[in-house]
């Protein structure tokens, strides 16, 4: 008996030590893992919250046009910027105990491995906000232990170095919400057009509802499971006390009106037009020592939404559908902002830019180029010139070459330099290119900014190069901006995620890229393609638009086997087309090569709609004087065509339009390859 006693009491002793001893060791256990996971945090440090963030596009007037994202769509926002409705129906549905635990909430812990050791597999989930944070950050959404252990880890991690608030803030910014949206911002725009911060509680109730399953439950296409689980929010939000049961009862019966498919058409808005701006940007930040991928920046662009619509509008007027592409794009005189951008017929079906990325021949449209280099070399408008049928040779006589005009026909008499350009002779372009040289054109065309590479042909007198419409718009508005070297640019400012400036566009550029008087002289000739006082062995080439235009244009058009070009402007406003196909056919069907000048005449008179017609006011140095246009007379009564020209000073006409010696040199065959000047000295004798 005595010794039955002392062994169950020796049992029990063992027992007992065995107990402690097992207690102690776990103990010891569980304090050498949190020393260690101490250690392991304080080496690793915290873990980076950085996520890609969207970049936001704005029209000039600050309203957003577009946005561009390297991987995710997410517009990170702050908790102040948040709904509080939202903010309390995601504690309430996905952790309620937030703000008490310290990233792990142990009895739901507790409570899934029961039920995955059940099941001898992973079933069930715990995971609190920090836990889900973690994941959407650095980790799939596989389950599996491996995973588990890794998203404790970088949660432990997160919850000792940074603020509940900071957690929480990103973890609503990185939740997917299905339909390529990530955080409650973006998802809040999809699917109801408007901010997170002014989400009713029935909104903030189907945004919640969402995260538990993006497909299963987006009200775009489940409407009636995302109806059961919004009503599980919201009861679950009245069980915790964050609403009444009045406010969940009304959110419950308040029809949900849906706004994705307007989102979804916002988003089509001037896809050239920014494509071209993110292009700009990355140059812009990369030069200020910032990286474009940081993702979060706000742009501020040169968009004109009203101009932008026009052009796409009528683009889809005008154009045929024969396969013919299209380029289009305005430009503000004095600033440079590129207020509308078309770079194609359909940007789903190619997003090749042909307004900036395109080089096609301009034809005659080159020619103004031409021209600036011959007013700073002798010429003005009213310089004389011979323009009968001719072959001229180049490469030291090695080649030749023969031009033609579009109809086919030659002037039979001198014509001035005014008159050339508004009917387009093409035998004026190329003498006037062998007396200006090679060097001079090439100069003129570096200083507009165009790049391109001019063989010594004399056929690139007539714009056999290839170019850009950028390029080429950018030259013209630089005539439209008194010969300021003005660069196009689609931003005004950029600003960083922090809301710090990061850059501005500069107001002003004061550099001449021509003289003032050369670019009104040359802007003054170009609105003769629209009067038919031009008119000789062929029409002035705007002649077709006359009947819409309701103010003063200057432009100049090309044409080419296969492309069409028209670039002109008012002194608010200049807008270039090009129109042609992208490879292998030629403009031969009337129906393609009508587009351009009825596209780009109902864009300059829409835009201008309403507003009072300006005149281009002439500088100093500059006078005006009627003349003659068959002679460059000084006009009289018995000189019938007669026009009002522009010319410096010392250029102004001596003799009138009746004079006998100016009559006998319109009619003189002997000398019609001869420079004529009517001034007092003469250029090339």
């Amino acid at each position: 008996m005595q010794r039955t006693k002392f062994l169950k009491k020796k049992k029990r002793k063992i027992l007992l030590r065995r107990f402690l001893l097992l207690t102690l060791t776990t103990l010891t256990a569980a304090f050498t893992v949190f020393i260690s996971l101490k250690i392991y945090a304080q080496i690793t440090g915290a873990p980076s919250l950085s996520v890609p963030k969207g970049s936001v596009f704005l029209d000039k007037d600050g309203k957003q046009i577009g946005d561009h994202f390297s991987e995710e769509r997410r517009y990170w926002v702050s908790l102040d910027d948040m709904s509080p409705f939202l903010i309390d129906a995601v504690i309430a549905t996905e952790d309620r105990k937030f703000y008490k635990h310290n990233g792990f909430d142990y009895k739901r812990i507790a409570g899934a491995v029961l039920k995955d050791v059940k099941s001898m597999r992973k079933v069930e989930g715990a995971s609190t906000i920090t836990q889900q944070y973690a994941r959407n950050l650095y980790l799939t959404h596989t389950k599996s232990w491996k995973r588990k252990i890794n998203e404790a880890l970088i949660a432990y991690r997160m919850e000792r170095f940074y603020e509940k608030d900071a957690i929480l803030e990103g973890y609503l910014n990185t939740v997917y919400f299905g339909h390529g949206m990530y955080g409650v911002e973006a998802a809040s725009k999809f699917y109801f057009g408007k901010s997170a911060i002014d989400l009713t509680l029935e909104e903030a109730a189907v945004i919640t509802a969402i995260a538990k399953g993006p497909s299963r439950y987006s009200p775009v296409d489940n409407p009636e499971r995302s109806t059961e689980r919004k009503l599980l929010v919201l009861s679950l939000m009245k069980a915790q006390d964050y609403v009444t049961a009045a406010q969940a009862e009304r959110a419950g019966d308040v029809p949900i009106v849906l706004k994705n498919e307007e989102w979804t058409h916002s988003k089509r808005s001037a896809p050239y037009f920014l494509d071209e701006v993110w292009k700009e940007a990355e140059k812009v930040l990369t030069k200020k020592g910032r990286s474009p991928a940081e993702g979060g920046w706000t742009i501020q662009t040169t968009l004109n939404k009203h101009h932008q619509v026009t052009a796409e509008e009528m683009v889809k007027k005008w154009m045929p559908n024969s396969g013919l592409q299209v380029a289009f794009m305005s430009v503000e005189p004095g600033t440079g902002a590129v207020t509308s951008l078309v770079g194609g017929v359909d940007y789903a079906e190619s997003p090749f830019n042909r307004a900036t990325q395109a080089k096609r021949q301009p034809g005659s449209a080159l020619k103004p180029i031409l021209y600036a280099a011959a007013l700073e070399n002798g010429y003005n408008p009213l310089t004389f010139l011979s323009t009968e049928k001719t072959i001229f040779t180049y490469d030291d006589g090695k080649s030749s070459y023969e031009p033609k005009n579009v109809n086919g026909k030659f002037a039979d008499h001198p014509i001035s330099l005014a008159q050339a350009l508004a009917i387009s002779d093409n035998i004026f372009a190329v003498k006037t290119l062998e007396e200006v040289g090679y060097k001079n054109y090439r100069n003129m065309v570096e200083r507009l900014g165009i790049h391109a590479s001019l063989p010594e042909s004399p056929a690139v007198a007539l714009g056999a190069v290839d170019v850009t419409l950028f390029d080429m718009t950018g030259a013209f508005n630089k005539f439209a901006s008194d010969g300021v070297n003005v660069q196009p640019t689609t931003i005004l400012s950029i600003m960083d995620s922090s809301g710090k400036t990061v850059y501005e566009h500069p107001t002003k550029e004061n550099k001449q890229a021509i003289s003032k008087q050369d670019a009104f002289i040359l802007t003054h000739l170009m609105t003769g393609m629209f009067d038919p006082v031009f008119n000789d062995y062929s029409s002035a080439t705007g002649l077709s638009m006359r009947q819409k235009q309701t103010r003063p244009y200057a432009a100049k058009s090309g044409t080419t086997d296969s492309d069409h070009y028209l670039i002109g402007y008012t002194p608010t406003l200049t807008a270039g087309i090009w129109t042609g196909f992208d490879v292998g056919k030629q403009l031969t069907d009337p129906q393609d090569l009508a587009p351009s000048k009825k596209i780009w005449i109902d864009f300059m008179e829409t835009v201008h709609r309403g507003t009072k017609p300006q005149p281009f006011i002439p500088p100093d140095g500059i006078s005006g004087v009627v003349v003659d246009v068959e002679t460059g007379g000084l006009a009289v009564d018995d000189c019938e065509k007669q026009r009002l020209m522009y010319v410096k000073e010392k250029d102004m006409p001596q003799k009138l339009c009746t004079d006998k010696s100016l009559q006998e040199l319109r009619s003189s065959d002997k000398k019609k390859s001869k420079l004529f000047d009517l001034f007092p000295f003469s250029f090339f004798e």
